[in-house]
């Protein structure tokens, strides 16, 4: 099946009901058949439901689905986007590792990689940029991950994922990539070399501003059985789960196993069965919304470059912009709905902005039906540094617009008395 027929079918098959919608398994439990099956199960030498911390029929359906689009082997969902981010470094590291990270990330990413994960005694690397050779600068015999967004949120780089792929995987060392900005509709990061691929559901997927929810994917190529020294858990009994050998056990889907019987069992960090329903309709959709989307945005973008008190545009659908052909080659013609924008007058004016809009919401989400409009610097990456927003690619006068399914002459007219009233506050 197309994309556009998975993110409709994919992953269900109709129970006894024959429900043609999927349902909504709200049990806590699923009971065993006897003590064998449960010991089965447990020990996961047959598939099935038991406790819903772990799995669940509905949200099962909507890994499959994600699986599916994403070209993966196996998928868990988590509570949000920022336990995705998490769980999937915290699958790989412990104590006195570390894992590479590019600078240009989500503000709450950001935040957790600089300032959570240390006190746990894991050291994230920030790259200077986002080059490969910039990564690898910061690789040691310690290093279990390198970490990017596909395309950056707010500062709209686009990752040379191959490249920075064959680079980590030449020193042994996985890529964990966040493809919640372009989607699977855009992008598909395991068809350049990524090993692990992550979402925020919230954004695109649920793409009401409705529900919390995140997947985490696993690729299903990377050896871990080849690279002893550095995935020893990948190799020997794991003491948290029955002493079972990922790598052995499960070479297909090494990571993703472990990560939902070590992480998600001990951590708890699930997806509610109705959200995972909610998330099923957004998907469902997704296809025919990103058109709309990025329609808007085009035009949004023309009418704030030609604009006199708009300092500069950053949008990957304009020929000038430094990631414009990165964007071409990895997203072929298409672009994100994001965008960012300066106006004259520098941070005042484009707080100003920020504040005298009347249709765009001030939100922090993205992704939404909504059009939606931040000011990063004050907002999402506020704990940055001057010198860390720098290197994240964020300017104090930065505005960020994520735009939605409105008509595009309402959002522009909307911005347009917006910088009007900033300039005359100036005044």
């Amino acid at each position: 099946m197309r994309d556009e027929t998975l993110a409709i079918h994919g992953g269900y098959e109709a129970d006894s009901t024959r429900a043609v919608a999927v349902p909504i398994y709200q049990t806590v439990a699923h009971e065993f058949i006897d003590a064998d099956h449960a010991g089965a199960i447990m020990d996961l030498e047959s598939p099935g439901f038991h406790y819903n911390r772990i799995n669940n029929p509905t949200v099962d359906v909507l890994e499959q689905r994600l699986t599916a689009l994403e070209g993966g082997v196996g998928a868990m969902a988590v509570g949000s986007g920022s336990a995705a981010v998490s769980m999937s470094v915290l699958n790989l590291v412990s104590a006195g590792d570390n894992f590479v990270s590019v600078p240009q990330l989500y503000g709450a990413t950001y935040t957790y990689f600089a300032h959570v994960l240390p006190t746990l005694g894991v050291e994230v690397r920030f790259a200077a940029d986002d080059r490969p050779d910039s990564i690898a600068a910061r690789i040691d015999g310690r290093t279990k991950a390198v970490f990017c967004e596909t395309v950056g949120n707010p500062a709209g780089n686009v990752i040379d994922l191959a490249a920075v792929a064959e680079m980590a995987h030449g020193l042994g060392v996985p890529v964990i990539a966040d493809n919640t900005v372009a989607t699977p509709f855009l992008l598909k990061p395991f068809a350049h070399g990524a090993d692990v691929v992550v979402h925020s559901l919230t954004k695109f997927v649920g793409g009401h501003g409705t529900t919390l929810g995140g997947m985490i994917i696993d690729g299903g190529t990377f050896p871990w059985a080849d690279h002893p020294e550095r995935f020893g858990f990948m190799i020997e009994p794991e003491p948290a789960f029955h002493g079972v050998r990922y790598a052995s056990e499960f070479s297909d889907a090494a990571y993703i196993t472990r990560c939902r019987t070590v992480g998600l069992r001990n951590t708890g960090a699930s997806l509610s069965p109705f959200n995972a329903f909610l998330h099923l309709q957004g998907l469902e959709t997704l296809a025919v919304r990103l058109p709309r989307h990025e329609a808007n945005s085009r035009t949004v973008a023309a009418f704030l470059a030609a604009h006199p008190q708009v300092a500069s545009v950053s949008f990957l659908g304009f020929p000038d912009n430094p990631y414009y052909e990165l964007a071409r080659r990895y997203l072929g013609d298409r672009v994100p709905s994001i965008l960012t924008f300066t106006v004259r007058g520098g941070r005042t004016a484009g707080i100003a902005v920020f504040n005298r809009v009347k249709l765009f919401k001030r939100l922090l989400n993205m992704g939404d039906a909504k059009s939606l409009i931040t000011h990063p610097a004050s907002t999402t990456h506020r704990q940055l540094t001057p010198d860390d927003l720098k290197l994240a690619g964020i300017t104090p006068d930065m505005v960020r617009l994520s735009i939605g399914l409105e008509h595009p002459d309402d959002l522009i007219e909307d911005l347009d008395q917006a910088l009007a009233a900033a300039a005359a506050d100036a005044d």
